[in-house]
């Protein structure tokens, strides 16, 4: 395994709480002091994580100017994660290139409940010290894998039983579609969206109506409409819309 960083106080955090026997060691600014940093080291004497305090410096060299006075050596391993969320309701990710919409949209997945988030690893950014940071920790709930074929994958959990939804801006609204069950739902990249082949394999394709004058939403706030209008459906025990034509199973 490969050492690698997370900064900040959420990352950090979530890292101590989630994983604590992954974690290396944590690294705190001498410079630096307050609650954050004491609820810092109390999570590390409770779970004896090595606890180093460093010169401001440094931080500023493993992590850059954005550490917030810590950070931790962890060991990566995606296929160790243990998803806490939903099985059944899993995201696919093509070419999300900025690290920030990557980290705001695992926040999302996360907290809507989703049990797997794929992501097609050609054309998209890594899931970086950044990318932790901007998801608050989030990143570290979820059970990540990087794929290398997004229509092998979709033909696999179709065969599991998986419905494939697609995101374009021209699809049906998602309260017009059965988001409950074994759900895939797939959200292409800032420019282009999904790819074409990724297209052709969906059953459906979600969009959100635009009544303002504004023409689109940015990534991470689009998937959290249509995820948690998936939260809603997946809650309630009134009628679903229609799937549609066949079943799946």
């Amino acid at each position: 395994d490969v050492p690698m960083f997370l900064y900040g106080f959420h990352p950090v955090r979530e890292a101590l709480r989630h994983r604590p026997h992954d974690i290396a060691r944590v690294l705190l600014s001498a410079s630096r002091t307050g609650r954050r940093r004491e609820e810092i080291e109390e999570a590390c004497r409770r779970h004896r994580v090595a606890c180093e305090v460093v010169p401001e410096r440094v931080l500023s060299q493993i992590a850059g100017p954005a550490h917030n006075g810590m950070a931790a050596e962890v060991r990566e391993d995606a296929a160790e994660r243990q998803a806490a969320g939903d099985p059944d309701l899993v995201v696919l990710l093509e070419d999300v290139q900025d690290p920030r919409n990557l980290g705001a949209l695992l926040r999302v997945c996360e907290g809507a409940g989703v049990g797997r988030v794929l992501i097609r690893d050609r054309g998209s950014a890594p899931v970086s010290p950044t990318v932790s940071k901007t998801s608050a920790g989030a990143s570290e709930w979820l059970a990540l894998e990087r794929i290398t074929n997004s229509a092998v994958e979709i033909e696999r959990l179709r065969e599991e039983g998986f419905w494939i939804y697609g995101t374009d801006p021209a699809g049906e609204p998602p309260w017009r579609v059965d988001l409950t069950g074994k759900v895939v739902l797939l959200f292409g990249g800032e420019e282009k969206g999904l790819r074409a082949r990724t297209r052709q394999l969906c059953d459906r394709m979600i969009g959100l109506p635009m009544r303002g004058r504004v023409g689109s939403l940015n990534i991470a706030t689009s998937a959290a409409a249509v995820l948690y209008e998936a939260v809603r459906q997946r809650s309630s025990s009134s009628p679903s819309p229609l799937r549609g034509e066949g079943a799946r199973g």
